[in-house]
């Protein structure tokens, strides 16, 4: 299986980290999913790769008159699988680009868009105003096909099963019932661990645009930097705002690491904080473990006071 750059990677990981979720599992489930390709190039653009579904485009078609002309046409059938998806990327938008012509909402809805093969006919649940803004923010980039992965985890309670790393659950739910014909949990775990081992949770983990962060920046990278403070032990709200909390925070941080306590995120902090990073495991795993154990230590609790 093909491995993302490194900038890919990294955006991946940016769009994991702002949700809370490890990234090493995101970055897992986007690779098993797009064979570790996030564009094409089609007549020069980039675009997400896509994956064709006749049988939804016959289904989601409007007008029956319109579903004759796309049967004729081929590009439509009640059967699933009758037809057939042209093996290469530039060939599959050409086949978009005929059906559009016959009904472009119908076939936006029948895509399976980007890194995660997210079906166009899902806009609504992931809280889009229409499937052209679900198509538009696919189409936006490497942030933007990870963003939808993680609207439609979150939509369809598969997060859980991810943060406690029950890969056999995540693929039933998410891969169909033949997801151990199709070997898709033991692909999972092996790209799971394979990520993991690699580092590639913190690879993301920049210095601060402009060299500094202090009290009145805003935004994602303030985010960042609050939610390393609650790892390295001064808890702060990830809010995205550096306030008076956040820079208290990182003035006990500073004074702990030995470090002139200006409050001040520079290149000397913010190396600081990365080494509090944990290299294994997360705080949403250790959680799901303790979830499944508790029963049992209640149970053994009980029965040592009897």
């Amino acid at each position: 299986m093909a491995q993302f750059p490194e900038d890919t990677k990294n955006e991946i990981i940016d769009v994991a980290r702002r949700h809370g979720l490890d990234p090493a599992l995101l970055l897992a489930i986007c690779e098993v999913e797009s064979g570790g390709h996030a564009f094409a190039m089609i007549d020069g653009r980039r675009e997400p790769l896509i994956r064709f579904e006749g049988h939804w485009f016959d289904r989601l078609i409007a007008d029956p008159q319109n579903r004759e002309i796309a049967r004729t046409a081929g590009l439509s059938s009640p059967k699933a699988g009758a037809v057939a998806n042209p093996a290469t990327q530039k060939a599959r938008w050409a086949l978009l680009a005929r059906a559009e012509a016959v009904d472009r909402t119908a076939a936006l809805q029948s895509v399976s868009w980007g890194l995660g093969q997210i079906m166009g006919f899902h806009w609504k649940a992931l809280g889009f105003s229409s499937v052209e803004d679900m198509v538009a923010e696919a189409r936006s980039g490497v942030a933007g096909q990870a963003g939808l992965m993680m609207r439609f985890l979150a939509a369809n309670n598969l997060l859980a099963p991810l943060r406690e790393r029950d890969f056999e659950a995540f693929a039933r739910r998410y891969n169909g019932p033949g997801y151990a014909r199709n070997g898709y949990h033991t692909k999972l775990a092996a790209a799971f661990r394979r990520h993991k081992t690699s580092g590639s949770e913190s690879a993301a983990v920049k210095a601060p645009s402009g060299g500094v962060l202090k009290r009145g920046d805003k935004g994602p990278t303030v985010a960042d930097l609050q939610r390393m403070l609650t790892t390295a032990g001064h808890p702060v709200a990830a809010d995205g705002d550096f306030g008076a909390r956040t820079e208290k925070a990182v003035r006990d941080f500073q004074r702990r690491a030995g470090i002139s306590d200006d409050g001040i995120v520079g290149p000397k902090t913010f190396a600081a904080l990365k080494t509090r990073l944990p290299r294994t495991g997360s705080v949403f795993a250790f959680l799901g473990v303790l979830r499944r154990i508790l029963p049992s230590l209640l149970r053994i609790l009980g029965a040592m006071r009897r």
